[in-house]
């Protein structure tokens, strides 16, 4: 599968699970599109993740001025 954007990923995501959810696919048919999920939730996932270890907040030190500092999520 080609990179996507994580907007058309997140997407195709959701109509996957919203068909898979109708319960009304044949079990093959049901799986392949189960399997194409998986790689598009891997896909969103690893975005996240990239974009989580890009992202920085400002922080106030106790000087007065402002001073980069990795985003940690609590």
């Amino acid at each position: 599968m080609a990179h996507l954007k994580f907007d058309t990923a997140l997407s195709r995501l959701e109509a996957t699970v919203q068909s898979l959810e109708k319960g009304d696919l044949p079990l093959e048919e049901a799986l392949k599109v189960f399997e194409e999920g998986v790689r598009l939730s891997k896909s969103c996932l690893k975005t996240l993740e990239e974009t989580e270890r890009k992202v920085e907040m400002l922080i106030e030190g106790k000087d007065g001025k402002m001073k980069r500092q990795p985003f940690s999520p609590k």
